[in-house]
């Protein structure tokens, strides 16, 4: 099923842009909704004539939202986060933290435009932030354990298989020192 969006739709498409989808999730969803109309021909030529008329605000949206952009580079995140002693976090990271921390920053920013998978462990990753269709800022977000347990959480796994193999060690010896009395 061919539509015209409404609106912007996060991992469908923008605001005009004509889309295919699944018949149900059109007829059931998105129209109902008033988030989308059907394609027909004379659909696209309102929404060609309405394109050529708003060029110019078309224009100014991409340059504000460059503008955006520009404002976010150089800024980077550090996120501290409870973590259990296998570096798994309790919860998880995602966007509205990522928004919380961007607006303590001095960014406002709706948490709806930013995009990334939920964080659930220590490390480095990117968060997307969709300002326009065609104007995309990356945000590096580091996360790190709370209260400066990230050495102790990547030295924990270490320690634990210097543990299993000095346990193992012993056990493995023990039988060869008593066979060897045995035999004198």
């Amino acid at each position: 099923m061919e539509l015209i969006l409404k609106e912007d739709i996060i991992g469908l498409g923008f605001k005009n842009d004509i889309v295919n989808v699944k018949s149900g999730y059109g007829r059931n969803y998105l129209i109902p909704q008033g988030k989308a109309v059907i394609a027909s021909e004379s659909a696209k030529k309102i929404l060609a004539e309405n394109l050529r008329q708003q060029a110019h605000k078309l224009a100014a949206q991409k340059a504000a939202a460059e503008e955006r952009c520009k404002a976010l580079e150089g800024v980077a995140l550090t996120i501290a986060a409870k973590v259990s002693a296998t570096g798994q976090l309790y919860g998880s990271v995602n966007t509205a933290i990522v928004a919380e921390e961007l607006k303590k920053l001095g960014h406002e920013i709706d948490r709806k435009i930013i995009t990334m998978r939920d964080i659930k462990k220590v490390g480095e990753y990117v968060a997307l932030v969709h300002f326009h269709k065609e104007v995309t800022a990356e945000i590096p977000v580091t996360v790190i354990a709370e209260g400066g347990q990230e050495e102790e959480v990547a030295q924990a796994p270490v320690e634990e298989a210097a543990a299993v193999v000095a346990e193992e060690a012993p056990v493995e010896e023990a039988p060869a020192e008593a066979e060897a009395p045995a035999a004198e």
